[in-house]
């Protein structure tokens, strides 16, 4: 009997897999589809830059017959495109820093306070999500230009930090809501003043949503087009995104070199992706257990 209930128990345990295996397999069809999606074109884009603009022209989908690396090594060697990548990652850094610091004050008191008016204002926070950059686009030049903040990097990684602001308080304020109120309180028997729980308690416990908020400023300002363009009216503080779209008008008919001036300035944001993925996912996922 013993023999045959075993038999019994993995012939069970077999159709049950199996059963999951047809269950999921339209969702692993999704992912790769997806996946190729997305890869299909950075890999397109990758071989193209190893190619002439002739050999492009004749042959865009194949593998390159002769591989040429001077696209790549003519951008890395031109000091243009490193004064692109440094400016990037400054007013990234500024951005991400100031809009950090002050979502987390902000988050903390519309967390851990009571006060008249408070939800009041935390939906006046949260209306800021439905306000799209096209309709300040005006005022915010004329103001800036009032503060005479064009053509300083200040007048990106000011409004960056404001417009992201209500999206970093949403995520951080939920995520202290969640610490208990038993920490506090015996934070404060020991002499710990708000500010100091805030600091010595709460933030290192809020690494993983801190490290998330980063990670969406870094890329929102990487990526972002719209405001340096607007801002920057001289050369010596474009970043990235413009370079692209001035080198695409440069050398608008060789195509080989965009496309690999294109894949480098795509490099750093993916390589940052790539390390913090795991924070991202990890402070996503702690936000959404908890409670």
């Amino acid at each position: 009997m013993s023999l045959k209930s075993e038999t019994v128990s993995i012939k069970s345990e077999t159709v049950s897999r199996k059963r999951r295996s047809t269950r999921t397999l339209p969702l692993h069809v999704i992912l790769i589809a997806v996946g190729a999606l997305m890869v299909v074109p950075l890999v397109y884009a990758v071989l193209s830059g190893f190619k002439s603009t002739d050999e492009l022209s004749s042959n865009p989908f194949g593998l390159p017959k002769h591989w040429l690396t001077g696209n790549y090594t003519g951008i890395l060697g031109s000091g243009d495109f490193w004064r692109l990548l440094g400016n990037s990652t400054l007013i990234a850094v500024a951005t991400t820093v100031l809009v950090v610091a002050a979502s987390a004050l902000a988050a903390f008191s519309f967390a851990r306070f009571a006060f008249r008016g408070r939800e009041v204002l935390f939906t006046l926070f949260t209306m800021g999500l439905m306000f799209p950059f096209a309709v300040a686009a005006l005022p915010l030049f004329l103001l800036l230009r009032y503060l005479d903040l064009l053509d300083n990097p200040l007048g990106v990684i000011l409004p960056q930090a404001a417009f992201g602001l209500p999206m970093t308080i949403i995520i951080l304020r939920a995520f202290f809501r969640e610490i208990p109120g038993e920490l506090e309180e015996a934070a404060t028997l020991d002499g710990c003043s708000p500010f100091g729980f805030f600091w010595r308690v709460l933030l290192p416990m809020a690494r993983p949503a801190l490290g998330t908020v980063s990670v969406l400023a870094v890329v929102t300002s990487w990526n972002n087009f719209m405001l340096p363009l607007l801002v920057f009216t001289d050369n010596t503080w474009w970043t990235l995104p413009i370079g692209v779209q001035q080198f695409q008008g440069q050398y608008s008919s060789d195509y080989a070199r965009v496309f690999a001036y294109l894949v480098l300035a795509m490099v750093p944001a993916l390589a940052f992706y790539s390390v913090a993925e795991r924070q991202l996912v990890g402070g996503l996922t702690a936000g959404a257990t908890k409670g």
